[in-house]
């Protein structure tokens, strides 16, 4: 598996677990991030802290020795989202995202503009299918007339070969992705729950073992821990279930 950068926290099961800083502001986002410090290496700053503060999240995470990963979902012509990119480098960010569906001459403007970044740059992970989606969605809102699955597969395919590191997907579609893609691309899960957890707006979810043993890299998990009572305890609980 591949690291993000360098940060707090240790071992195999510690670095897969992403924890999302989904705040309305910088205040709340720093207290988590400092009530998880030495049990979460990496947080997820996206598109609702990122809109409130900008950068400054982003500076945040990395005063505090944590990783980033910037999941702004970028999907755009393919200089613009190069821009992005190039941009996100010199934030300091680990990992971040573009939408697979925005084609391959943009996912190919992204990986060129990572790659320039030179030694420390972000790895790229594009979208596939977003987890609140499920069939009857893709077919009746989206018109794609496939399985979900067979979707995530043909944009996980898509990606690769336009030179992203990996993809996002969910825990469902991990076992087939990394049949496909191999051992070397990154695979990010969100929609990771506990068995009997309230699974919100996500249609495909999938415990943290399971997600892991299909074949995650990385999981993404927000409200489970950013609503918990004790937050550092609901993270502990699910790097327990996280094979060695």
């Amino acid at each position: 598996m591949t690291g993000i950068g360098n940060g707090a926290g240790s071992g195999l099961a510690r670095d897969r677990l992403i924890v999302a800083l989904d705040m309305p502001g910088l205040p709340a986002a720093e207290a988590l991030v400092e009530r998880l410090a030495g049990v979460v290496a990496h947080f997820k700053v996206g598109s609702t802290l990122f809109t409130a503060v900008g950068p400054a999240a982003v500076e945040m995470v990395r005063r505090r020795g944590g990783r980033v990963f910037l999941d702004l979902k970028y999907h755009d012509i393919p200089a613009t989202v190069a821009g992005a990119v190039a941009a996100a480098a010199r934030l300091g960010v680990g990992l971040l995202t573009v939408h697979a569906s925005g084609g391959a001459a943009m996912l190919r403007a992204a990986a060129e503009a990572a790659r320039a970044a030179g030694r420390d740059r972000p790895r790229i992970v594009a979208v596939t299918v977003l987890t609140s989606l499920d069939r009857a969605a893709l077919l009746r809102e989206l018109g794609v007339p496939i399985a979900v699955e067979g979707h995530a597969v043909h944009l996980a395919v898509l990606a690769r070969e336009a030179g992203c590191d990996g993809v996002v997907a969910s825990p469902r579609e991990a076992g087939r992705l990394r049949s496909i893609l191999g051992p070397g691309a990154l695979i990010v899960t969100p929609g990771i729950r506990l068995a009997g957890g309230a699974a919100h707006d996500q249609a495909r979810t999938a415990t943290p073992a399971m997600a892991v043993r299909a074949g995650a890299d990385y999981l993404v998990v927000g409200r489970p821990i950013t609503e918990a009572a004790d937050p550092a305890a609901a993270a502990a609980a699910i790097l327990a279930e996280v094979p060695a």
